[in-house]
C-alpha cells in the first residue's frame, strides 16, 4: 500500500480504493506540497514505478533494459515494455487467473501453470506467440482458481488486452501476437526510463 501511494499509482486492486481516497504520499508530509524533483529523480521514480509494476529486481531490470537496447527494430522503451509483458507471471496476471502480480507469481512457482501443457516454475519465462497458457487439470479444483475461473478477478483488474485470447472458464490463454506498448495496461512514461538507464 507504502509503495503504490509513493509511486503514484496502484499496484493492486485494492491499493486502487486506497489511493481514491488517499491521492497523495504515505508519511506525515504526504499532503504538503512536494518541492520540484530533480530530472533524476523523476526518472528514477518511473523507473522504480515501471519495476513494481512487474515485481523484479534492480538486476533483472537492467538486464531487459539491455535486451532491449541490443534489439534493431523499434525503441528501446516500447521493445522494454514488450520484454516484460512476454513474462509468464505478468501473461497470468492479464489473463485473469491471479488479482496481483505477486499471486500470479507464486503460482508459476509452486507450479500450477503449464505452457503449451508443460509445468513452468520460472516466473520470468519468455512466452512465444501461439504458446497456450493453463491452469494444470490437477490445480484447477483449487480455491483460487475457482474464483479465477468464475471470472471474478477480471472484473477488478484492466480489461483482457487484444494480445491474449482468453478462455477464462477453461483457465487457458493464448498469446496471440507480440504485445504492442499502446496495449499494455502498465503507467509508465518508458522514454524516462531508458533515459535513466542511458545516463
Amino acid at each position: 500500500m507504502k509503495a503504490s501511494r509513493a509511486l503514484g499509482i496502484a499496484l493492486t486492486p485494492k491499493a486502487q480504493k486506497y489511493l481514491d481516497r488517499r491521492p497523495y504520499g504515505p508519511g506525515q508530509h504526504g499532503r504538503t506540497r512536494r518541492r520540484q524533483d530533480s530530472d533524476y529523480a523523476v526518472r528514477l521514480k518511473e523507473k522504480q514505478r515501471l519495476r513494481a509494476q512487474y515485481g523484479i529486481r534492480e538486476a533483472q531490470m537492467t538486464r531487459y533494459y539491455e535486451e532491449a537496447k541490443r534489439m534493431h527494430e523499434g525503441l528501446t522503451g516500447e521493445n522494454l515494455i514488450e520484454l516484460l509483458e512476454s513474462r509468464l507471471d505478468a501473461l497470468v496476471l492479464r489473463s485473469g487467473f491471479a488479482r496481483t502480480i505477486a499471486q500470479a507469481r507464486q503460482f508459476v512457482v509452486h507450479r500450477h501453470i503449464t505452457v503449451n501443457g508443460k509445468r513452468v516454475d520460472r516466473p520470468s519465462f519468455r512466452v512465444k506467440p501461439g504458446q497456450l497458457i493453463a491452469v494444470h487439470e490437477r490445480s484447477e479444483s483449487f480455491e483460487p482458481f475457482q474464483v479465477a475461473a468464475a471470472g471474478t478477478h477480471q472484473d477488478a483488474l484492466p480489461a483482457v488486452p487484444g494480445y491474449l485470447t482468453v478462455e477464462i472458464e477453461k483457465l487457458q490463454a493464448t498469446l496471440s501476437r507480440k504485445p504492442k506498448r499502446e496495449e499494455v495496461p502498465v503507467t509508465c512514461e518508458e522514454q524516462l526510463v531508458v533515459e535513466y538507464y542511458a545516463r
